[in-house]
């Protein structure tokens, strides 16, 4: 049995990602920060269907709480299949009130923890000559993002990071992608308006916000796949054709 590693699985994207890989016969193992209560729900209610996750509070931004994290895994089952980065968060700000504290706290999070939670599982998958890392990227680190300069940069980041991995780590047999989604209906969005939402819709050709199910879908492809490595898989309803 595979066992995969998810950071920030508790809400949205990664929750739908940890339900959906547990329910097909995946160890998972769900990391948290601040949102313990999530963390607990998503357990429960998979233990209802007699499926056993473990939960892991780690704040991934700090590179002691990751070698926690990773030990516990490594320990409990000596491997570490699958890594998926997708803790992070985002904030809207225009470029000039971007403070030092937005910018360090954004790259830290969203960009540095993968750096982290990469380097610590590396020896593991380099020793068993297989590994999948998935970084949950964005479609912002394609093509910028007005009023979201840092998290952009944050998600091109991870792009480039997925990229020179690919190419370092092939020869171990190890894969490296990211899957920049779209706009997806998560609490990460709900800030929208529903004007918002639908001029967005407007621009994008599938005419709908996409949901996380597509992007877990994406993921799963990337678990049972043996030949992809170094992409980054656009999943967006076209929206940047």
């Amino acid at each position: 049995m595979k066992v995969i590693l998810v950071t920030g699985g508790s809400h949205g994207i990664g929750a739908n990602i940890v339900k959906t890989l547990a329910r097909n016969g995946y160890q998972v193992v769900l990391n948290y920060n601040k949102s313990e209560e999530n963390a607990k729900n998503i357990q429960q209610e998979l233990l209802e269907e007699n499926i056993n996750i473990d939960i892991f509070k780690a704040d991934v931004s700090i590179h002691m709480e990751v070698t926690k994290l990773i030990n516990f895994c490594i320990e409990k089952y000596h491997k570490i299949d699958v890594l998926i980065n997708n803790a992070g968060i985002s904030e809207s700000k225009v470029f000039t009130d971007i403070t030092d504290n937005d910018w360090n706290t954004m790259l830290q999070t969203n960009l540095t923890s993968a750096f982290y939670t990469t380097k610590d599982v590396l020896p593991c998958m380099i020793h068993n000559k297989s590994g999948l890392i998935i970084n949950i990227s964005s479609i912002w680190g394609q093509i910028g993002a007005s009023c979201e300069t840092h998290y952009a940069v944050s998600k091109a980041g991870l792009d480039a990071m997925t990229k020179s991995l690919a190419k370092e780590l092939g020869p171990s047999n190890i894969r490296v992608n990211s899957i920049a989604p779209g706009i997806i209906d998560t609490k990460m969005n709900k800030h929208l308006t529903e004007k918002d939402l639908a001029e967005l819709k407007d621009e994008i050709p599938l005419g709908r916000i996409g949901l996380p199910k597509s992007i877990s879908k994406c993921v799963e492809w990337l678990i049972n796949d043996d030949y992809t490595t170094g992409q980054i898989i656009a999943i967006n309803g076209g929206w940047n054709i």
